[in-house]
């Protein structure tokens, strides 16, 4: 009975935690637990190898629900992971290789210290490290293994002296020192053993997150943990946000040969897409905190990867660049590319071919990064010249990504604006004859043509029916975000002035066209600005109790002037009990202090006039 209770709690529990419930979410207990257990012997891959009793599993799953609650001081705290760890130290390599125990395991070790961490390492490394590759290729024990490693960035913290402590605190401080060092030993007897099986740890689907942690914590640089993604999920391209910490000498040296190992399996980058992962990590943390380095490692890897046999005349390069796994890895290499290498990836190997990859479904992404890169450099003209000859058909692939990242390159470089402005309206059908002109805003945001969006006929001329404003998409969005950073904005100031009230509130309360219209408006003069918010005037109620609307109210007080708060205030205390009572409405009531512009004017002004000069003063500091 004791078994059964505990294997069904370690189903609900540990399984839910790490992600891995079955493919049908309304099957019942018994055949997830089924599921599981049929799976368990694959996705660990070992065989008959003994596993936690159910009382340890029960005993695990009472110290995670204790940890759950907290404790009340850090004597507490210190007691109690020290008691749990010697109920582990002997089992480690069994508790970090269970669902629940690797669950309980990892958030201990975040309590533990220094010394305590690196002692679980060492049993389950063992004297050699040899034990590593084991449990660090473990669906389980490779994230007990991570966890243990993002302890090191607390290094500093014990390892630093603290001045103000009197010589007798000496021998105190000695021990600390040893004590951090005992986990600086297991970290680095780790490295030693992914070099000693760099290619198994890198081709492996778990041992990949063991080896991509070591190498920014051996950068001195951590990210948040990660978390599991469900099956078929989308995967974030965002780059996570890393922090810095100090690493001990030892790491420095010990980077740079973990770097010279993996180069020697430079071929599983491009042909694995697991593997590709940890040599776009190993650039990114090299990059980051060893740039002399990274240029070393930008360079062999290019090296490799146009030396590689291919059709006569033809770059192996535009052969990677359609590949899944090596796309990825090209992509981190342009981002992280110096102008000299850009220059060469261009003139060798893709002048001439930019439209074709940009029609690709895999190789518009890495264009997309060259285009971004090159903004900051006149190669970008170059670039651009070439792109701008295939936007129609581009545009007809549906591969938007490429002609907002050619915007947003002209904004952020001051060139080609106009010839980007006049492809556009030559694009959607709006340029001639010139009445079409203050068309181009709805349909550059719903990304559709003149003919599409007003379903009429060229013949028709420039005559046009109204058409209510309905469809924005994601890519409109940022398309009209970036021209609304063009120089010249006035096709888009003089098309936004033709929309009517509801098409502006359509805008103001859609999450996607409100980020349009709070760029156009915060871009605009104190002149422009005042003449848009005019016409929004008799709407801000129902934008204020939009959930989209609200925001972007919100962004629009904060760049108005004294005078154009005071006339939102006067549209808004009017209707004061039904922006009270609105789960949205009620935060801009107070952060617009209305209560204050209703009873006592004089000290409103006062509040809204003292922010006004902060926000001046900032504004010039950034300046």
């Amino acid at each position: 009975m004791l078994a059964k209770v505990g294997e069904a709690e370690l189903q609900k529990g540990g399984a839910k935690k790490r992600k891995l419930m079955a493919e049908d979410g309304e099957r019942g207990e018994q055949k997830k637990r089924h599921y599981e257990e049929k799976k368990r012997p694959k996705a660990r891959g070992d065989g008959g190898r003994n596993r936690l009793d159910a009382l340890s599993v029960g005993y695990f799953r009472r110290v995670g629900e204790r940890l759950s609650e907290g404790f009340e001081d850090d004597e507490e705290r210190e007691m109690f992971v020290k008691n749990v760890l010697t109920e582990v130290k002997g089992k480690a390599s069994l508790v970090a290789t269970d669902q629940t125990g690797s669950i309980t395991l990892e958030r201990l070790l975040q309590l533990s210290s220094p010394e305590q961490v690196g002692e679980v390492l060492a049993e389950l490394g063992g004297e050699s490290g040899s034990g590593f590759k084991e449990v660090s290729c473990d669906r389980c024990g490779g994230h007990v293994v991570e966890s243990a490693l993002r302890q090191m960035s607390r290094w500093e913290e014990f390892s630093q002296k603290d001045p103000s402590k009197s010589s007798e605190d000496a021998d105190d401080d000695d021990e600390e020192e040893e004590s951090s060092g005992v986990l600086e030993t297991q970290v680095l007897l780790l490295s030693q053993a992914v070099r000693e099986n760099s290619a198994e740890f890198i081709r492996h689907i778990h041992g990949t997150h063991v080896v991509r942690t070591l190498l920014h914590v051996l950068g001195g640089c951590v990210g948040p943990p990660r978390t599991e993604t469900h099956p078929g999920g989308k995967e974030q391209r965002a780059a996570p946000q890393l922090t810095d910490f100090e690493i001990p000498t030892s790491f420095w040296y010990e980077l740079k040969s973990l770097t010279e190992t993996l180069m020697e399996n430079i071929n599983l980058s491009v042909t694995d897409a697991i593997s590709s992962t940890v040599f776009q990590t190993m650039l990114t943390v090299c990059h980051r905190k060893r740039p002399k380095l990274c240029k070393q490692l930008l360079k062999r890897t290019m090296e490799y990867l146009t030396s590689r046999s291919s059709a006569p005349g033809v770059s192996p390069l535009l052969v990677f660049l359609k590949d899944q796994a090596s796309s990825r890895l090209i992509e981190t290499i342009i981002q992280l590319a110096h102008l000299s290498l850009l220059r060469d990836l261009y003139k060798n190997h893709l002048k001439g071919s930019l439209v074709d990859l940009a029609l690709h479904p895999i190789a518009n992404f890495p264009i997309q990064r060259l285009t971004a890169a090159s903004a900051k450099y006149k190669l970008f003209l170059k670039l651009f010249d070439e792109m701008i000859q295939g936007m129609e058909a581009v545009l007809a692939a549906g591969h938007m990504g490429v002609i907002v990242q050619l915007a947003e390159s002209c904004a952020e470089s001051g060139e080609r604006q106009d010839e980007m402005m006049r492809c556009l309206l030559n694009a959607f059908h709006c340029a001639e004859p010139g009445s079409r002109h203050v068309c181009c805003l709805p349909l550059f945001m719903s990304l559709l043509t003149y003919e599409v969006y007003y379903q009429s006929d060229t013949t028709e001329g420039s005559t046009q029916k109204e058409v209510p404003l309905t469809s924005i998409c994601y890519h409109g969005s940022r398309l009209v975000q970036a021209l609304a950073k063009f120089k010249e904005r006035s096709h888009l100031l003089s098309s936004l002035r033709t929309l009517s009230p509801s098409d502006l509130l359509t805008m103001a309360c859609n999450s996607f066209g409100s980020h349009v219209l709070q760029a156009l408006i915060t871009t605009s003069s104190d002149k422009g600005r005042g003449k848009i918010l005019k016409r929004l005037e008799g709407q801000y109620l129902q934008m204020a109790c939009s959930k989209v609307g609200s925001r972007m109210l919100e962004a629009v007080w904060n760049c108005a002037s004294l005078s154009q708060r005071q006339s939102i205030a006067q549209e808004l205390v009017s209707s004061e009990s039904k922006l009270r009572s609105d789960q949205f409405a009620r935060h801009v009531w107070a952060k617009f202090a209305l209560s204050h512009f209703a009873h006592r004017r004089a000290h409103w002004q006062e509040i809204q006039t003292g922010e006004s000069k902060k926000r001046k003063l900032f504004s010039d500091f950034l300046e």
